[in-house]
Formats: C-alpha cells, sequence, structure tokens
C-alpha cells in the first residue's frame, strides 16, 4: 500500500508492530537512515527474498528507498510471499521531512 509521508509517519507512530524496512544499497544508506530502520538491499535479488522470508509476518513493515519505486517493488514482493501489511514511503527519503541519522 501506497501511503503518504503524513499517513506514513501516523500509522508507524500508532503501531506497535512496526519494523522500518530500508531497501537501498548499503552506500546509500551510509548517506543516513530513518532511525531504527533495518537495511536489505533490494538489488541482492534471491538473497533479498530469502532475507525477506525470514522475517516475521506478524509484523508491519514500513519500507521506503530512495524515491519510492524500489520500496513499492519490495512491497509488492512482500505481499507476494505472504505479508499483509508493507507499507510504502511516497517519494522515499529524499521528500523525507523526519529524522535522519
Amino acid at each position: 500500500m501506497n501511503l503518504t509521508q503524513e499517513d506514513w509517519v501516523s500509522r508507524l507512530e500508532a503501531d506497535d508492530k512496526s519494523v522500518i524496512l530500508d531497501v537501498r544499497t548499503g552506500a546509500e544508506c551510509d548517506e543516513g537512515v530513518i532511525p531504527n530502520a533495518i537495511n536489505i538491499d533490494i538489488y541482492e535479488g534471491q538473497g533479498f527474498i530469502t532475507k525477506i522470508e525470514a522475517l516475521d509476518k506478524s509484523k508491519n513493515y514500513y519500507v521506503y528507498c530512495r524515491s519510492g519505486a524500489r520500496s513499492a517493488k519490495a512491497c509488492e514482493v512482500m505481499n507476494s510471499l505472504g505479508f499483509e501489511n508493507a507499507f510504502n514511503l511516497l517519494g522515499g527519503i529524499i521528500e523525507w521531512e523526519g529524522e535522519v541519522e
């Protein structure tokens, strides 16, 4: 599901089963990440799928990338693997107005 930054943040803050997932490359993450995000690089192909399959499907995933395109694809992959709640941050980190570490 695609969410605006405002909706993504409000859902995230009210969610006690949330996991923030950054699907960018390690080099991109070195430039800054949303606090508490875990990184699984979507460009890892099968490695990405293997790592995603190991995640807890009962959690709710708040997914982002640089602009929102890769994270939208990641949400599609997650849905196909049985994850019911994967939320894509529209605009990605380049439009992010919140904290970065």
